[in-house]
Parts: C-alpha cells; structure tokens; sequence
C-alpha cells in the first residue's frame, strides 16, 4: 500500500487546514485509517483514526471537538479537518492504515502502513 499525504503549511494561531491521505495498491475499504502526528523531541501521537466504512472514530482529548477525521472510499482517500489550531499542533503529520478488524475504533497501534509526513506549522 502506498500512502501520499498532502495538505500541510503554515497558518496562524486560530486557523484551519485540511490534510488528504490517497490510498492506492491495496481495496481501501480492506483498511481502517488515521492521522499520526510527531514534533521534536515528542512522542508520535496518533491524534484521529477512522473505520474501514466510516462509521467510527477516535480522537485523543488534545484534539477532541477541533479535528475531524473523514474518509471516501470510492476516491481512496482519507482527511483530516483542523481547527482552531494552536502552536502545540506544529508537528510533522503522517497518515497510516492498518487492515481492518472490523472493530470500533480506538487508538490505533501496530500500524501496517505508513505515509510520508507532511508539516503543519502553526505560528502564535
């Protein structure tokens, strides 16, 4: 499976971006998907995860009311809405997936899939 993220830059305290992630090699129904984030010196955090059919999801409490996690499966993509983002949001941003359990979403772990990163910079 490749991943091909895109979307990120910088905005100011407040603003808003839209993250894509394009699936391809693999059915993208077969997949459930989220959003990683990682800044310097920090953890990667898994910050959104969604369902192979889009009927669950999972944020963190960090972004929990300011992100929002959809994907398309007829366009193999998956987006990550942010915001009123903060400074604490500057992070490199990576899509994974993982193949499906068919289970509620929570956290995800034990990724199958990662994507190229892509920065999102957000300036106080």
């Amino acid at each position: 499976v490749q991943l091909q993220a895109s979307g990120g830059g910088l905005v100011q305290a407040g603003g808003s971006l839209r993250l894509s992630c394009a699936a391809s090699g693999r059915t993208f129904s077969s997949l459930d998907m989220g959003w990683f984030r990682q800044a310097p010196g920090k953890e990667r955090e898994n910050v959104a995860a969604i369902s192979w059919s889009g009927g669950s999801t999972y944020y963190p409490d960090s972004v929990k009311g300011r992100f929002t996690i959809s994907r398309d499966n007829a366009k193999n993509t998956v987006y990550l809405q942010m915001n009123s983002l903060k400074p604490e949001d500057t992070a490199v941003y990576y899509c994974a997936a993982k193949i499906t359990s068919y289970r509620p979403m929570g956290a995800m772990a034990r990724i199958d899939y990662w994507g190229q990163g892509t920065q999102v910079t957000v300036s106080s």
